[in-house]
């Protein structure tokens, strides 16, 4: 073996570079995590290829799930957009945040996870979809779209000014993220962004690289399509049947002349929606417009083909809905590789965590609807996928049941806050290291409020296990139901007065009042809202 001399001042450099190195990696692996939590508004656990969907790929997603982890029993504790937006800043309840429905300001003076990121010394942002009435606080920067937004040409306020930008909301705001990103990508602060996506909200309105992305794809017809809501009064009540509820117009883009010649309902009963189809239209530019008229000539000759009022009808609009809802998913699918990509260049993926999921879940055709609010399994489960090198195995899976109120505090944790005990939920930080505490909840509480309201979804509240599931509908009806999801997965058959679980029943009611005083809730305070708001002189709904 060689021997090299090496002279003095040759290594007394090479000992100061290799010290100089080793701080700096030091610094790196010491640093607080940076924080990208990403939400789309309405997107079904069931859209998503990494949770069995047989109606689309999302490799992006799925790319997501496999360096990180993906968790099976995810669920929002009050399944709206607004409210679950609250609860994921303030890591409390509805009736503790304020927001109990869409209709109610968000309370921006109040403690949210940002602001003690903020004191933490970490830079914030909220880009996206906001939906909370108020303007965002707890951020150093933050451009949201007014109210829903709009899917093409969409306005945004920008600190305080409102203006229009030109393009396809989903890789607008994606592009705005990263450029905030990459002006705040410093070792001495680290970051968290709110990186939130009106996709795919109804009316699912496709971006120009998914125009005709599903046109020849023939979806599975979901096997509770025609359900008949036998033994459940609040589910035949509900206002959200594709059969009788989705318009032609707005929702699957049939042009207001083509319904016209068929005097179709909805629509016909309800011609503001026609002004929507043409107020949308009219915000795209003459090239994003001749586009869109040109995809959708087909389904507008396909509809004059139609039996209007057939079961195969309800099909059609089926298949229509899914064709728009899915191109909504695939853009942004597209975007969080975007995202993913530019977090690998930049070598930024190994010290960020990244969090995906949605506001709530959402119908896709299950039980004849489209929409959310119920407790049942389609819109009160979430995806949720959460990647973090640093802690998190590659590809792991993991069936505990956890709340949106658990994000606040995950954040923090991993941010080295200490968590406020105001804040409800617990931070899922154990879970994602592989060692959840053996004290970890087996159970979930639930509550919604929006009635009387869009959609005429009864307000109820109940309590979640592994296997059953416990409803109370309230206010204007008195009804429980119970389900054993082991048995009734599809939960069709309210099992409330049979014999076989009524030992079971009765300790799920103690545990729900257990929750509710846990949770310092019940269903007076619901009632109580709308019985002052009648005093105070009101004859419109309140929400």
């Amino acid at each position: 073996m060689k021997n090299f001399n090496v002279p003095k001042s040759l290594l007394s450099i090479l000992i100061a570079g290799s010290f100089s190195y080793n701080t700096a990696a030091d610094k790196i692996n010491s640093q607080k995590p940076n924080i990208i939590y990403i939400m789309t508004d309405d997107h079904a656990f069931q859209a998503l290829s990494c949770y069995g969907s047989d109606l689309i790929e999302t490799p992006n997603l799925d790319r997501l799930a496999k360096e990180g982890m993906r968790f099976t029993q995810s669920f929002v504790t009050n399944s709206i957009c607004a409210p679950s937006r609250a609860t994921l800043l303030t890591g409390k309840y509805s009736h503790k945040n304020g927001v109990i429905d869409n209709a109610t300001e968000f309370d921006g003076s109040q403690m949210t996870f940002p602001k003690l990121l903020q004191t933490a010394g970490y830079k914030t942002a909220m880009i996206g979809k906001w939906h909370l009435k108020s303007h965002p606080t707890g951020f150093d920067y933050w451009k949201v779209l007014p109210g829903q937004g709009s899917y093409y040409n969409p306005d945004f306020i920008e600190m305080g000014t409102q203006k229009r930008d030109t393009g396809y909301v989903t890789d607008i705001i994606t592009n705005d993220v990263i450029n905030w990103i990459d002006q705040n990508k410093h070792e001495e602060n680290p970051f968290c962004v709110i990186y939130n996506h009106k996709a795919p909200h109804r009316a699912w309105w496709p971006g120009p690289d998914h125009l005709n992305t599903f046109d020849n794809k023939k979806f599975p017809i979901p096997e509770t399509l025609f359900d008949d809501y036998s033994n459940r009064e609040a589910a035949e009540a509900a206002l959200m049947e594709i059969d009788s509820n989705m318009y032609l117009s707005s929702d699957l883009k049939v042009t207001p002349e083509n319904v016209k010649k068929k005097n179709a309902y909805p629509d016909n009963n309800n011609p503001d929606r026609y002004q929507s189809y043409w107020n949308s239209l009219e915000r795209m530019t003459k090239k994003q417009r001749i586009a869109w008229e040109e995809a959708y000539k087909n389904r507008n000759q396909e509809f004059l083909n139609q039996d209007v009022g057939s079961k195969e009808f309800v099909k059609w609009k089926y298949q229509q809905y899914m064709e728009d809802y899915l191109g909504c998913i695939a853009g942004v699918d597209d975007n969080i590789g975007r995202l993913l990509d530019y977090l690998e260049k930049n070598g930024l993926d190994e010290n960020t965590i990244v969090v995906y999921t949605s506001d709530q879940g959402f119908y896709l055709g299950e039980h004849g609807w489209f929409d959310k609010r119920f407790m049942y399994e389609e819109s009160l489960r979430m995806p949720l996928l959460i990647k973090y090198p640093k802690e998190i195995k590659a590809g792991s899976v993991n069936d505990k049941i956890v709340l949106n109120i658990d994000f606040a505090p995950t954040f923090l944790d991993f941010a080295e806050v200490e968590i406020p005990d105001q804040i409800q939920g617990e931070s899922l930080r154990p879970i994602l290291n592989g060692k959840a505490p053996a004290n970890w909840r087996d159970e979930m509480y639930y509550h919604y409020y929006e009635y009387p309201g869009w959609h005429g979804v009864k307000r109820h509240f109940g309590i979640r296990t592994d296997r059953y599931k416990l409803i109370h509908f309230y206010y204007d009806i008195d009804q429980w139901e119970f389900f054993d999801l082991k048995k009734d997965t599809f939960e069709l058959h309210n099992e409330i007065d049979n014999a076989q679980y009524q030992v079971i029943i009765k300790d799920m009611k103690e545990r729900i009042k257990d929750l509710q005083i846990k949770y310092e809730d019940s269903d007076s305070l619901s009632r109580n809202y709308i019985d002052q708001w009648i005093k105070s002189g009101h004859t419109e709904s309140p929400f």
